[in-house]
């Protein structure tokens, strides 16, 4: 399982590293906009929709995140646009889906899944476009998550003894949190030596909070996508990656983070 699980990361990382890099943005758009829409399918199956629900979901992902993306790209606000959408999503996963955790209350709902969902995925594509073109900073700024991820998991795996949420996601520790924060702190570090003097930000308490900051959210985006999962009745959200389920289940810590990432970008690191 650990083998084929390392296996598909290497395969998706190495392709999503190059599509960063290589493509222009609006392949990028489409690129991710494929991957969010099939997150949206997912998100449709645990919702428990019939066919026609989860079309038309999909449809209006689809179309609003690309309205929001031309905006963003194309018009004059556009950055001023992107800054309130994602601090929307910020507020939705302090103030929603924490609460929601905390309180371990249900998610389900036909409305009120739909519009959750949109808030899951459509910021984040959204931020996910705009970074693109500062490709080294979201390449630095998804390592996040990534090593936070990573540290949990190999941590937790070996050594985790004290649950951090039991009754939503059995597997994940407070160990393998505590990793996670070792490891983003040890990332940030070596990434402020290598860094200068051209991303002096990366020295600051700023950059340490907003790092922080994304790992907090990645693990609460991780285990949101549980409870919605554990709600649907369902072990994972597809099929589709051997190792790791569906796409859902790959992106949830992204779908988290990805707005504070772009406001970050903004005012920690490019001001």
């Amino acid at each position: 399982m650990l083998r084929q699980r390392v296996i598909t990361a290497a395969v998706l990382l190495f392709g999503a590293i190059s599509f960063l890099f290589l493509v222009p943005q609006w392949a990028w758009a489409l690129v991710t906009g494929g991957v969010m829409l099939i997150g949206a399918a997912e998100w449709g199956r645990l919702a428990g929709w019939r066919a026609s629900g989860v079309i038309v979901f999909g449809a209006v992902v689809a179309v609003s995140g690309a309205l929001l993306g031309w905006s963003a790209l194309q018009h004059p606000l556009g950055n001023r646009l992107v800054m309130i959408v994602c601090s929307g999503a910020l507020a939705f996963w302090l103030l929603a889906a924490l609460p929601w955790l905390l309180l371990r209350a249900s998610v389900r709902g036909a409305a009120r899944m739909a519009l959750t969902g949109w808030w899951v995925l459509v910021p984040a594509w959204l931020a996910l476009v705009w970074l693109q073109g500062r490709p080294w900073l979201l390449l630095s700024l998804l390592a996040v998550v990534w090593v936070s991820d990573s540290a949990a998991y190999l941590v937790g795996r070996s050594f985790g003894r004290h649950k951090l949420a039991p009754a939503i996601s059995p597997g994940k520790t407070w160990e393998g949190v505590g990793a996670a924060v070792v490891a983003v702190l040890a990332y940030l570090s070596v990434l402020g030596l290598v860094s200068q003097p051209a991303w002096p930000a990366f020295l600051t308490l700023e950059a340490a909070g907003a790092f922080l900051g994304l790992t907090a959210l990645g693990i609460i985006g991780d285990l949101f996508e549980s409870w919605v999962k554990r709600g649907a009745g369902v072990k994972d959200s597809g099929k589709l990656l051997p190792g790791h389920g569906g796409v859902l289940d790959r992106i949830d810590a992204l779908t988290a983070s990805l707005p504070l990432a772009a406001l970050a970008a903004v005012t920690v690191f490019v001001g």
